[in-house]
């Protein structure tokens, strides 16, 4: 096989060996930050002409508050009023759970079982003369309910400019923790393009890629993993079943991992054995197309230009145009960071204008419909003149690493 370096020729054993906790780790976001967040979020209140903030659990709350818990039918969310310390509306018992994992100063709003917790928001908006809550774009539709029913729908206003607005440009020490996990995920896919060989299935890789992200330290293994063989890399985000690899295949992996709550999300596709004409094409054409988008790159253009730098490399060579098939099915990225697909989106009719900080995937996948698909995706970040790779773009089709 071609590559032989870098697709085939190893072990399990001789895979797990090269997987130990990563030894350079990003420290973890200071308090001063988290401080500094939350008078970023003030502001973009002030301007939106609203009262309160309200932030349920998921991502925004731990980009916050710092807490990693995931939402559930009880209400755990944080109120931040224009000045003092923000509120955390808890169900009692959580308290010493909550405790351990806060990393801002706070006060508690504790409610028991048979009580309404969006009373207990109302009741602490009232005594703080807050009127319009800015609400959190990720709440459930029974948060919005609950609290329209009792402060009026037309006093509970959307949040996305406040939580997008802290969120989208991220801080060198954020760069640092989503740095990681790109570095972690790249070593993981070196690693099981090296376990190819004749008949490998598609779960055992999946297997071998969490194994390998939790042995590097990711905090939960794998938080995706799509792999693909053949005409199965035809379908952006994989089909059901197993299949076994077979001379002269495409192989699409797409993983990634999260350290400290940050993610990563490469996608490597690659030959085993020897590409056709049409493979080797399609995946230069790939290339192409994600170093034009990568090229466009720098403050002050907008997300659809971007969008339209990979597009127009496609369609000079007779793919498309838009999203028709052999072409590019979808938009040309996705921001990331605490979410893993979050603003900015590189895509058709997004003008959002780009600035430092920004961070992005750069995929724009070619699908011949039937035969067989091709992504590349790294994510970069946006600089002062430019961008910058979290991770180095593949190099070849035989060869996907530098």
């Amino acid at each position: 096989m071609s590559g032989p370096a870098q697709i085939g020729g190893l072990t399990r054993e001789q895979a797990m060996v090269q997987l130990a906790p990563w030894p350079d780790r990003a420290p973890p976001i200071q308090s001063a930050e988290y401080q500094r967040r939350l008078e970023q979020a003030r502001g973009l209140l002030r301007a939106q002409n609203a009262d309160a903030l309200l932030i349920g659990a998921g991502a925004s709350l731990r980009y916050f508050a710092g807490v990693p818990w995931g939402a559930s039918e009880r209400l755990v969310a944080m109120l931040l009023t224009q000045s003092g310390d923000p509120f955390l509306i808890c169900p009692a018992f959580e308290e010493g759970s909550l405790d351990a994992v806060l990393k801002i100063p706070v006060e508690k709003r504790l409610w028991e079982e048979h009580e309404d917790p969006y009373a207990l928001v109302a009741k602490t908006m009232r005594e703080q003369g807050a009127r319009t809550l800015a609400l959190d774009p990720g709440a459930a539709f029974a948060i919005s309910v609950g609290l329209g029913g009792l402060l009026g729908a037309a006093s509970v206003v959307d949040a996305s400019a406040i939580v997008d607005g802290c969120r989208m440009r991220k801080s060198p020490a954020e760069l640092a923790l989503m740095q990681q996990a790109c570095d972690m995920s790249l070593h993981v896919h070196r690693l099981a393009a090296g376990l190819a060989r004749e008949g490998i299935g598609t779960d055992e890789l999946v297997r071998f890629i969490d194994t390998a992200h939790r042995a590097l330290g990711a905090d939960n293994g794998s938080t995706f993993c799509i792999v693909q063989f053949g005409h199965a890399t035809a379908f952006p985000h994989g089909i059901p079943g197993v299949q076994h690899l077979r001379e002269g295949e495409l192989v699409l992996i797409d993983t990634g991992c999260t350290v400290q709550g940050y993610h990563s999300d490469i996608t490597r596709t690659w030959i085993f054995g020897r590409a056709d004409a049409d493979q080797q094409r399609i995946w230069n054409l790939e290339q192409a197309a994600q170093q034009a988008a990568f090229g466009a790159v720098r403050p002050g253009v907008t997300c659809e230009s971007v969008d339209r730098a990979a597009r127009d490399v496609l369609e000079r060579a007779g793919l498309g145009p838009d999203y028709r098939l052999p072409g590019l099915p979808h938009r040309t990225g996705h921001g990331c960071g605490m979410s893993i697909h979050e603003t900015p989106y590189l895509v058709r009719g997004n003008t959002t204008l780009l600035e430092p900080g920004m961070c992005c995937s750069n995929e724009p996948m070619i699908v011949v419909p039937g035969r067989f698909g091709v992504r590349l995706e790294d994510h970069f970040h946006v600089t002062e003149d430019g961008a910058a790779w979290f991770t180095p773009p593949s190099s070849a089709i035989d060869r996907p690493f530098l």
